[in-house]
């Protein structure tokens, strides 16, 4: 009597055990292979030509298609922040009109400022330096900053000879540099004496 109700029992346990196994929501493709009914695909949108557009505007055309990833930089290489995006058009895109991708890609708008032609060239900014020094004559002197390693020592000085104070290094150019270009680097510091854009390097 004893082995016949445990028997029973066991029987029992098993029967609730398996009623209790793990709900799949996954279907069969036919292979043999589960695939999930979660699954969807990402939604893609053909990219519009921006170029010519406010960068507002631009901006604002792009998140209506479901772009919200997006960028700028200064086409002209100074390194200029797009503070105010009424302020600047558009020259260039990333990626190009008519190309169609996922609504996650970043849309990078290559951008002057409204008075300012468009260059015949994108300039994102300078590349970075390698062992030798670089032209940086005509750079911006921010630009030419950012593709030094980073612990270089740097001095910049009015090439106007009017002492005046380099605030907002965008605005202004390198007219010569001390080591020349072409020159080894290897930690020297270096000097930088510039103008403001506009004005003529003595």
């Amino acid at each position: 009597m004893h082995i016949t109700r445990s028997v029973a029992g066991i029987a029992v346990l098993l029967a609730t055990v398996s009623a209790c196994g793990p709900v799949s929501d996954s279907k069969s493709d036919g292979s043999g292979s589960p695939t999930s009914s979660a699954s969807s695909k990402a939604a893609t949108a053909s990219v519009p030509d921006f170029v010519g557009m406010g960068l507002q505007s631009a901006q604002d055309k792009a998140q209506e298609l479901g772009f919200y990833g997006l960028d700028s930089h200064d086409s002209l290489g100074r390194g200029r922040n797009q503070l105010w995006d009424r302020d600047w058009r558009v020259c260039f895109q990333s990626p190009a009109a008519g190309k169609r991708v996922g609504t996650d890609t970043t849309i990078d708008f290559g951008t002057v400022k409204l008075k300012e032609t468009c260059p015949s060239k994108d300039a994102s900014g300078a590349v970075k330096a390698g062992g030798s020094m670089p032209d940086f004559r005509g750079k911006s002197v921010k630009a030419a900053r950012a593709a030094l390693d980073s612990s270089t020592s740097l001095t910049v000085d009015d090439a106007s000879g009017k002492d005046r104070f380099i605030v907002v290094e965008s605005n202004w150019q390198v007219c010569s540099q001390t080591p020349a270009a072409g020159t080894k680097l290897f930690g020297q510091p270096v000097t930088f004496k510039a103008v403001k854009f506009g004005e003529s390097c003595p």
